[in-house]
């Protein structure tokens, strides 16, 4: 079988119900954090299994280690690849992400791998897709391109992470 990547995974990612709650839970129970919020994130182009519905979601990023954490509420119940797997209410490990330099090119070789590209998206200047491994590994797994500007955000996360110490606030300004 041909390798799904050859690149590290940089993030995994879980549907929650409640934003604020899980990061306070991660940051308590496992010295993650702090974490950034996106709250009703819209993108500049997006596609859900070929259509442009685009679900009402927010993010929070924050790091454990050298790992990227990230946690997905969705506010709506518009069809999405969070919707695919979790309904209402529910809640669990949604997908892994890894950082592609040449994104066009992977992109390209996952489907002709027979992946199935199940959203794709472009937003704060970078492009992203998420194809449907749930098959291979229980769960999607994002392609994310890193552009500089990009992979110097993480880094001043990363960073913040270091920093960190158990009872500062487990919430950060998007800068």
């Amino acid at each position: 079988m041909t390798m799904l990547t050859q690149f590290p995974i940089f993030q995994q990612a879980w549907f929650v119900d409640d934003l604020d709650t899980s990061i306070q839970t991660w940051s308590d129970t496992f010295g993650a954090g702090p974490f950034v919020r996106s709250p009703h994130h819209r993108c500049d182009t997006f596609t859900y299994r070929g259509t442009d519905q685009e679900a009402d979601v927010s993010y929070a990023f924050g790091y454990l280690g050298d790992t990227m954490i990230q946690f997905i509420q969705q506010h709506d119940e518009t069809p999405s690849i969070y919707r695919d797997m979790y309904a209402a209410g529910e809640s669990g490990y949604h997908h892994l992400a890894i950082l592609v330099n040449d994104f066009e090119g992977e992109y390209q070789r996952l489907v002709d791998l027979g992946f199935e590209p199940a959203c794709r998206l472009y937003a704060d200047g970078v492009d992203a897709a998420y194809f449907d491994t749930r098959e291979l590994n229980g769960a999607f797994t994002e392609i994310h391109g890193d552009p500089p500007r990009i992979l110097q955000a993480f880094a001043m996360w990363r960073r913040a992470h270091e920093l960190w110490r158990p009872g500062d606030s487990p919430f950060m300004s998007r800068t």
